[in-house]
């Protein structure tokens, strides 16, 4: 029998921090609301639509991230792809564009007489900003919690991360045009730039030239743990920039925010359980088939949401779906990976 994994403090409690953040960044928002449009209104560089106090968050979380990812190891998983290419066909051919129906049915049918049809076509951009982009900082956790390769697991996220260099800007501008949303291709490609290419170039020459210079050891041991607290820290204060901005939606729209869950909620059950369905089917082992369904299901909400943000403003209901996103994505994940190392046994009587 597998002994319970030991998650370090904040990975324990991370729902809870999630709900301090909102806590706070709902109260900075409601008392101080002039700071924090201020504050919503900082550019990176003028007329970018890019806010400066986010974009240096993001960075200080993607960079880490991206110092981690060896792209040599591509190579080794080359030698037994099916997991890979199982991941990789739900990532991109499948989650953006079920969230996008999703979206339809929940906001434009189900829900909507309780939804304008502008709002709707915000919240429907917004989903399907949140989809997709696959998620690369959590994917290291939920691997951890389910015995996931973390081999495999490095190789799954660095070819995502690749991808998503190309793929990321032509899915939503394709599938919000699908959703009569006008993307600004420009500030669209400007996101993609400064919150994907900056950070991975980054992250890329960094470990090339520290491991050359420095030798792998120190680079893994002296150098990569100086970036956890700050990585930490970060996205904390992600976290309570995110609600800041969003206060008077969340507190005044908290139905929608309920409404919003549940087509999210049903995105990522779908994609993880097609992920684990599949491999299970293709006899992938089990430590490769967890880690991939849940990247499979998971979104990386950082980039979503800044995004969000630089396409249609801090108070946008497209905004307001990505967070939602935030709120949803934790626990949600945390029921996949007990279901994954619950289902153990079930799943290695095809595997055998």
């Amino acid at each position: 029998m597998t002994s319970a994994k030991r998650m370090n403090f904040f990975e324990r409690y991370l729902s809870l921090w999630v709900l301090a953040c909102m806590v706070l960044g709902v109260g900075l928002g409601k008392l101080w609301p002039d700071m924090v449009h201020r504050i919503s209104e900082l550019e990176f560089v003028k007329d970018s639509h890019v806010n400066a106090p986010m974009a240096v968050l993001i960075w200080l979380m993607i960079y880490p991230m991206m110092l981690k990812i060896d792209f040599a190891g591509i190579k080794g998983v080359a030698r037994r792809p099916r997991g890979l290419v199982i991941t990789l066909f739900v990532n991109w051919l499948v989650k953006p564009f079920s969230m996008a129906l999703l979206a339809w049915v929940f906001l434009r049918w189900l829900f909507g007489s309780l939804i304008s049809p502008e709002d709707a076509q915000q919240y429907t951009a917004g989903l399907i900003i949140l989809a997709a982009a696959p998620c690369t900082a959590m994917v290291f956790v939920w691997s951890y919690l389910t015995d996931g390769d973390p081999a495999y697991t490095l190789a799954q996220v660095a070819v995502n991360d690749l991808i998503m260099l190309f793929a990321f800007a032509p899915i939503v501008m394709f599938l919000c045009g699908v959703a009569n949303v006008v993307i600004p291709s420009a500030v669209l490609v400007t996101s993609v730039v400064v919150f994907i290419v900056i950070p991975l170039t980054a992250g890329f020459l960094s470990r090339h030239f520290l491991i050359r210079s420095k030798g792998r050891e120190w680079f893994e041991q002296r150098f990569l743990p100086v970036f956890h607290p700050i990585t930490v820290v970060a996205l904390l204060a992600t976290l309570v920039l995110i609600f800041a901005f969003q206060a008077e939606n969340i507190t005044r729209q908290w139905f929608m925010v309920l409404l919003l869950a549940v087509p999210i909620t049903v995105q990522v059950y779908f994609n993880s359980g097609l992920v684990y369905g599949l491999m299970r089917w293709f006899k992938v082992p089990h430590n490769v088939a967890a880690p991939g369904a849940l990247i499979g299901a998971s979104n990386f909400f950082e980039l979503a949401v800044a995004v969000a943000i630089t396409l249609f403003g801090p108070t946008s209901p497209a905004a307001l779906a990505t967070v939602v996103g935030v709120l949803v994505e934790v626990p949600v994940m945390l029921s996949v990976c007990k279901v994954c190392n619950r289902s153990r046994a079930w799943y290695l009587e095809k595997v055998k």
